[in-house]
């Protein structure tokens, strides 16, 4: 079966599936183009890389399982690659972030104070000129 045979429904759906995951695609990349922090920049890829990889991931499914007639495994994989390994690298990038930049962690949930514990005991083992044991310190 060639293109030229696939009913007009399955077009529709195949050309739906594929402009959701491209237009998705350039909207992550517009997220990391005009977001200003690390943070949203980080957010906005990594977010709308899932739906767009899967739009169109999805698309390519529909359509050489219809003109294979068989399922397609390797669609399968990728997909299931990219849905486990872009949050686990999102957040090991932004645990990255906040371990090389302390000030930046938020402060504790129900902690009144201007400052969070951990900012205060990474300043302390700073002046102290080690960080290696923190909690002793203060």
């Amino acid at each position: 079966m060639t293109a030229a045979e696939l009913p007009r429904w399955l077009e529709i759906l195949i050309s739906g599936l594929l402009l959701l995951g491209g237009l998705t695609a350039v909207l992550g990349a517009l997220g990391l183009v005009r977001f200003r922090t690390f943070f949203t920049r980080l957010h906005a890829p990594t977010k709308t890389s899932t739906l767009g990889i899967g739009g169109v991931l999805l698309g390519s499914i529909v359509y050489l399982s219809w003109i294979s007639e068989m399922a397609v495994i390797h669609q399968v994989l990728i997909a299931m690659f990219v849905f486990l390994t872009a949050p686990i690298s999102a957040h090991q990038m932004a645990k990255a972030m906040l371990d090389a930049n302390p000030d930046m962690r938020p402060p504790l949930p129900g902690n009144t104070e201007t400052d969070s514990p951990r900012r205060e005991t990474a300043r302390a083992g700073d002046q102290a000129g080690t960080g290696s044991d923190r909690r002793s310190q203060h």
